[in-house]
Order: C-alpha cells, then sequence, then structure tokens
C-alpha cells in the first residue's frame, strides 16, 4: 500500500466518525465450537475483493466481528483492478461514494483528499485503477479485516448448522454461514463461443481476464473477438505493446450507443428491484441483455489513438470456426477467412453454478431461476435461466423445495450471479454499500434467530447497571 502517512490521516477522520455515530457495534454473537472443536467463526467470506470487503465492513459495523475473510490472490492483488481490467481508470464516475454506508470519512473522496489533496481531486477526472485498489486496502486495513490472501478454497458442503470449506492445502473451515463475493468470474468462468477451438489456449489466445503477456505481442497480429469494454482495452493494451495490426470482431452492425446501467442507478431500482414479481424481473433483465452498453468513449479514442491504421474494426462479423492452421489462428467467417497469429477473447462470463468447481458439491441442488420461472413466449433467454433463484439476503434456495427451507440458505451470493434477482447491486460500484448493507441485515438477524436461546438468557442475566443505587430506594435483592 502506498501513501501511508495520508492513510494515517484518513484513519484518524474514519475514527473519529465512527465515534460519534458509536460504530462498530460491540461484539455481540455467542461463541461457538465447531463440530472440530475449534472456535466457530460467524461467517466465512470467500473473495476480499470489493464485494469481500463491504461485506465484511457492514458485519463489522453491525456487531458482527467474528468472521475470516479467504482470497486466492497475494496482497494488492485481489479483484480485477490490478490484474485483467485492462483501462487506466475506473468507467465510473469519481464522485461515486465508494464503500460508505452512508459515513462521510469513508466514501473515496474523503480518502483521496486526505491521502493526496482537496485540489488534487478537483483535478482528478476519473478514478486510477491502482488508485482504486489502494482505497479498497485502506478500509481492509482501517477495520483489520482477518483476510488470509493466497488462499484457494477449492468447494463447500452445507450441513444443518454449518458450512465447511475446504482448502487446496488440505484444510478444512467451519463457519456458521458462508458469503461467497468472488466477482463476475466466480459463478461460471468465462464465456467462450463453441466457435472457438480450446486448444488454442494457452499458446495462440486467450481470454481478457487471463494473464496476457503483452510485450509478446509486439510486432505481432492480434485478433479480438468481441466489442464490449473489455474487448477495447484490450485491444489499446496490444496496440499499446507494438502490436503491428489488431482487428477487432464485432457481431452487431453497429456500437450500441447509450449505457441504460446508468438509467437504473437510483433508490427505486436499487432498495425495490428484489420485491418486484418474477415476470418484471426478467423483463427488465431481458431488456438490458438486449441493449448492452457503449464501450466508454474514452476506451474507443484510446484505441484510435494507440492504433491508428494498425487498427481495424469489423461489423457484422458472423463466425463459423477459429481454429490453428499452420502455426497461425484461422479465423473463419461466412463471408471470408482471416488470419492472425494470437488471439483474444473479450466475451464476457457465464454464471453457470455447474461449471464452476467451488459449487460442485451443492449445484446440483440449487435452484435456477429455470425451475422457479417460465418466461413467456418470446422472452425466452437460457442464459439467463442459469442464474440461481435467491432469497431476501442473497441466500441460495432449494430445487424442489420451498424457499427458505433448505440448508442451503446459509450460503450468501454476493456477485454478478445475482444481478437477475437484485439487478445491480452485487455486481457494480454505484450501488456497492446496499449489497453490503441488505446482505448483513439479513445475517444478523439470521444469527439472532439461530442463537435466540443464548440471547434470551444473556438478558435474563444482564445486571450491569443499577440505577437506582445511589438512591435510598436500591433493592439489590429484587433483581429487575
Amino acid at each position: 500500500m502506498t501513501h501511508t502517512t495520508s492513510n494515517a490521516l484518513a484513519t484518524s477522520r474514519l475514527r473519529e466518525e465512527l465515534a460519534y455515530l458509536k460504530l462498530p457495534s460491540a461484539a455481540w454473537t455467542a461463541a461457538g465450537k465447531g463440530p472440530d472443536g475449534l472456535d466457530l467463526p460467524d461467517v466465512a467470506i470467500i473473495g476480499a475483493g470489493m464485494f469481500g470487503i463491504a461485506a465484511a465492513v457492514a458485519l463489522i459495523l453491525k456487531g458482527v466481528h467474528n468472521i475470516r475473510l479467504f482470497d486466492s490472490q497475494p496482497p494488492g492483488r485481489s479483484g480485477p483492478w490490478t490484474t485483467y481490467a485492462r483501462m487506466p481508470t475506473l468507467r465510473s464516475p469519481k464522485d461515486l461514494p465508494g464503500l460508505s454506508f452512508g459515513i462521510r470519512a469513508l466514501t473515496f473522496r474523503a480518502w483521496y483528499e486526505a491521502t493526496y489533496s482537496a485540489e488534487a481531486w478537483e483535478a482528478l477526472y476519473k478514478i486510477p485503477n491502482a488508485v482504486w485498489q489502494d482505497y479498497l486496502e485502506w478500509i481492509a486495513e482501517a477495520f483489520d479485516l482477518p483476510i488470509e490472501h493466497n488462499a484457494v478454497i477449492r468447494r463447500f458442503s452445507v450441513g444443518p448448522q454449518t458450512v465447511t470449506l475446504q482448502h487446496e492445502d488440505g484444510r478444512s473451515l467451519i463457519a456458521r454461514r458462508l458469503v461467497i463475493a468472488t466477482g463476475r468470474s466466480g459463478t461460471g468462468g468465462a464465456s467462450l463461443p463453441g466457435f472457438i477451438d480450446p486448444g488454442l489456449f494457452p499458446t495462440r489466445a486467450a481470454h481478457s481476464c487471463d494473464p496476457i503477456d503483452f510485450a509478446a505481442l509486439a510486432g505481432r497480429r492480434v485478433a479480438v473477438i468481441g466489442a464490449g469494454s473489455s474487448a477495447w482495452d484490450n485491444a489499446a493494451t496490444a496496440l499499446e505493446h507494438g502490436a503491428a495490426q489488431v482487428t477487432l470482431y464485432a457481431r452487431r452492425s453497429y456500437l450500441p450507443q447509450i449505457n441504460k446501467a446508468r438509467g437504473y442507478i437510483y433508490p427505486g431500482f436499487i432498495e425495490g428491484w428484489h420485491g418486484l414479481a418474477a415476470q418484471e424481473k426478467w423483463a427488465v433483465s431481458a431488456y438490458l441483455d438486449d441493449t448492452p452498453p457503449p464501450p466508454p468513449h474514452e476506451t474507443v479514442l484510446r484505441t484510435l489513438a494507440a492504433g491508428g491504421e494498425r487498427f481495424t474494426l469489423n461489423f457484422d462479423s458472423r463466425f463459423e470456426a477459429v481454429s490453428e492452421v499452420a502455426g497461425q489462428v484461422q479465423l473463419t467467417l461466412a463471408e471470408r477467412t482471416d488470419h492472425a497469429d494470437f488471439l483474444i477473447a473479450g466475451t464476457g462470463f457465464r454464471v453457470d453454478l455447474a461449471r464452476e468447481p467451488l459449487f460442485d458439491q451443492v449445484a446440483g441442488r440449487v435452484a435456477l431461476w429455470r425451475d422457479r420461472f417460465e418466461p413467456t413466449a418470446g422472452s425466452e433467454r437460457p442464459h439467463l435461466g442459469l442464474f440461481p433463484w435467491l432469497g431476501a439476503g442473497f441466500e441460495l434456495q432449494e430445487r424442489g423445495l420451498a424457499d427458505g427451507a433448505s440448508e442451503l440458505n446459509r450460503v450468501h451470493l454476493l456477485n454478478h450471479a445475482a444481478s437477475l434477482s437484485f439487478g445491480s447491486i452485487a455486481s457494480d460500484i454505484p450501488a456497492i454499500s446496499a449489497a453490503a448493507e441488505r446482505l448483513a441485515l439479513h445475517i444478523v438477524a439470521q444469527l439472532f434467530h439461530e442463537g435466540f436461546s443464548a440471547y434470551q438468557q444473556r438478558l435474563v442475566d444482564w445486571d450491569n447497571e443499577w440505577e437506582l443505587e445511589p438512591t435510598p430506594y436500591f433493592h439489590p435483592a429484587s433483581g429487575a
């Protein structure tokens, strides 16, 4: 982490504001032992990127301190910001509050002004990726989050009272509840069209989320399939590293022009989406599926500036096959055949729990949208039907059982796979506080209900304050 002196100033301001608000709440959950005899965390969180940190902070603010976080990456590499997000800045406006929970000192702006200066904030156009990563790391540090990095959780299983996580080194961890905050790639991985030969990977092809040695592409021909933001980012990066030619293939006949996502970031959609009828959620999701956002104009201009005559954009691209022929990538389209030295698939991510190893032991039980909802004729979207059907606190539900009737509701899915059930709040920066707040409220209630007998007895036993002790009417034998 950088700017440690200024981080101290931001942390001092945060401490002062939290003290005014009497936050975080004191720890209140009952201690317990798991079946293995070890202390039982209330919540385990897989993923210590943006949403994992937000979930942890929201829980701590509500007095749930007994948590553990696991992230597969080393410190500073959690999430996409310093790994495969190849744009120089976030796409979001700089004035979004970030992981703030209504607390001024937690906003990105407050941290940035303390770290750099108020003048630097005024001069800032958009947030550089690495700076956003620094902000997230500061929050984790300020709340002393118990993150175990380089920790790969291979799978989990669910029992009547606990969830068991299996670490790749053979260790097991048992917790009362599990939050899965693994980002866009964490519930199905990269989406690759069937016409691309898997044998191209990794020597002659990569997905846009893969590590790519762009320096090795200098002087080479690069084909990029896809016209979304990440496809353009990778095209620009290849050109900036000296690629001889970059050709971007778009399926549509023109680029999308309006970012519809900007049109539903307000409290109605954020707070009200989950309460919509299933057919209403499906209709809006299908509409958004048909109207994808355009690449940011900054990204397009960056690509054009880097490429000049070395960049080509092909519309109406209809692929039949992409494979290796004579040591080259051969792209067979309906109207012609092209060749390249390397392929980048900017084709996004899929949601399919059956393809995600983490869910191996539960995927066959999880209720999906296709199990609970039948779209009207003409509105079928098979890929949307693979999204999990979630409860009010992002809980998994069980196929064939009523909502809430299964031990699977100990698992909360706080990532892009929640978007059909909750809209964008678990996918994007603008509503991240709302997502984590909703999650924490439900987990708090669930922990309280499960341990109510202990909390009821705690109330009966509580005698910390004898209000009338300094008066002549003090009578300790009476208790209450």
